[in-house]
Parts: C-alpha cells; sequence; structure tokens
C-alpha cells in the first residue's frame, strides 16, 4: 500500500502538493505548525497511487511517498 506523509515541521502550506495531487486527497490542515502554517495532509491514503508528482512539487522536501 502507497503511503504519502508530511513533515509538518518543514510544511510552509504553499498548496502545490495538493494541486499536484492527480487524486485530490491531499489537503491543508486545521492544525498549525510550530511557524504558525496550516500544514498540507493526506486524508485518504487508501487512495494514494504513490505517483510521487506531490513530492516533487513541494520546494521545502517536507513529504515523503512509500510504497
Amino acid at each position: 500500500m502507497a503511503r504519502m506523509t508530511v513533515d509538518p515541521f518543514y510544511c510552509k502550506g504553499c498548496g502545490l502538493c495538493i494541486e499536484a495531487c492527480p487524486k485530490k486527497i491531499i489537503r491543508l490542515s486545521d492544525k498549525f505548525n510550530e511557524k504558525g502554517y496550516h500544514y498540507a495532509e493526506c486524508f485518504d491514503q487508501e487512495s494514494c497511487i504513490a505517483c510521487k508528482l506531490c513530492y516533487t512539487f513541494c520546494p521545502d522536501v517536507a513529504i515523503t511517498v512509500e510504497k
């Protein structure tokens, strides 16, 4: 099973991963990280296809994708 995770510490909530995701399973969290940003989160891990587009577009290297 594919798994996409975001490290909240590094994510600044730019939303590039949200736009890049073909399955549209990433959103900004309601919570804030230590820097005061809403960070990205995957809300449907079962639908993740591990395409790594979110990882590729992330300018902060905050995303990890595992198969």
